[in-house]
This record gives C-alpha cells, sequence and structure tokens, in this order.
C-alpha cells in the first residue's frame, strides 16, 4: 500500500541527504530543543512538490524510532464521502478540503503527552482516503514530525495550528524540478500524463502560490533537493 509518507531509502539516505549546511545547522539546534522529559513538536511545510514527506521520513532516520515520529497533516484530507459529487472533490489538497479542527485537536493531545499511546491517522494514495488510528505516538517518543502544506497559514483556524508547533521548517526547491517531481508523482498514482500535468499546474499550483506568499513565517528556510 503506497501511502503519503514514502519512507524507503530513508534511513539510509539521511546523512547524505541532510549534508547541506544550512541543514546541519538546523539539525544541530533541534538536537538541543527536545529530551525524554520534554516533547518538541516539529513542522515541516512548503509547496505540493517539494518532498517534504521525504524530508519528514529522513529527519525520523536520522533521530531513530526510539526519539521520533512523523505524523502529516494528509491524514486529515476530508473523506471521498464527504467531497464526492461537490466542487471540493475538482480542488482536493486546497486548503478548505482538510479537517482543520481534527487536526488541531490531535496535535493538542499531542502536545499535553498525558496518554500513553495516541493514535493518528495516514492518508494513502492508493485508494486517496484517509485511514484512521494507523499511526502509534507512545508518550515517550519526545519528537513528533507533522508535515502538510498549510502549517504557516494566517487563517484563523490554522493559526491555532501553528500555536501548537514548537518551530516550522519551509522546504524550497526549484520551481521547474519541483513541477516535473509533481507531475511524476500524480501519474504514479494513476493519472494520465496530461491529467497529471494539468493538475499540476492548476490546483497545486495554485495551492503552492497560496504556501509560498507564507513562507516568511517559518522559523527557518531549508533547501531540499
Amino acid at each position: 500500500m503506497h501511502t503519503e509518507t514514502n519512507a524507503h531509502g530513508a534511513s539510509g539516505t539521511s546523512e547524505v541527504a541532510f549534508a547541506h549546511p544550512e541543514i546541519t545547522a538546523a539539525l544541530r539546534d533541534l538536537e538541543h530543543r527536545f529530551s525524554k522529559s520534554k516533547r518538541f513538536i516539529l513542522g515541516v511545510t512548503g509547496p505540493p512538490g517539494v518532498g517534504k514527506s521525504t524530508f519528514a521520513e529522513c529527519l525520523a532516520a536520522h533521530f531513530g524510532p526510539e526519539t521520533s515520529v512523523v505524523v502529516p497533516m494528509d491524514g486529515f484530507h476530508l473523506g471521498e464521502a464527504v467531497i464526492a459529487g461537490t466542487e471540493l472533490k475538482q480542488r482536493k489538497g486546497a486548503i478548505d478540503t482538510f479537517d482543520v479542527g481534527g487536526y488541531l485537536s490531535l496535535l493538542q493531545r499531542l502536545k499535553r503527552r498525558d496518554e500513553d499511546v495516541v493514535y493518528a491517522p495516514l492518508y494513502t494514495r492508493d485508494i486517496e482516503e484517509p485511514i484512521a488510528a494507523s499511526i502509534a505516538v507512545p508518550a515517550g517518543i519526545p519528537l513528533v514530525i507533522t508535515e502538510g502544506n498549510y502549517l504557516l497559514s494566517p487563517e484563523p483556524a490554522w493559526q491555532k495550528v501553528r500555536g501548537q508547533l514548537d518551530a516550522v521548517w519551509y522546504l524550497e526547491l526549484p520551481a521547474d524540478l519541483r513541477l516535473e517531481r509533481l507531475i511524476h508523482r500524480h501519474v504514479e498514482f494513476g493519472k494520465e500524463p496530461a491529467a497529471a500535468e494539468a493538475w499540476a499546474k492548476g490546483s497545486d499550483e495554485a495551492n503552492a502560490r497560496l504556501i509560498q506568499a507564507d513562507s516568511h513565517r517559518a522559523d527557518r528556510i531549508l533547501p531540499w533537493n
């Protein structure tokens, strides 16, 4: 089953992937900001196709499974039962096609750290649906990495999300490479090439412009390729 987070090879490539000096500096700072007794929730954001999922999985591999876990925002996509037959279906991935309240509630539970285990949903691209309770976050895990498009949005509901995050890192990638990767991903998950290009240059690009406009709100802006 393909999921939104693709960890294939992450553990073997994290050190190479993080060789850029700006990322190395960010990691060094992060290592001093959490401990077994103090949980840190890190947000990773950037436009569609920039590689947020890969970055998050490399980051989790760097720190190891006893220390970190990835909880993607995409687990809060509205389900097909909600968007089917509506105009939201044609804009899936836009900011109003996510359950921001549900995401906020999860982050608040993770922040409180008063439950033995919190279970988070995971989005699967094979069926284009979120699946509940697919990621276990034990109370002993000190670093939670959450990645998604709209972590820096100034909209009131999303500002509450930002308030639960201890830091947000924004990833950058040259636009032509990002678009190429995005089209390839859509084809890989079933779209015809022409449809994949149209979606990437249409709905995805509209979302990308919105996300890029908020990049100045990030704690760090990191190159990622």
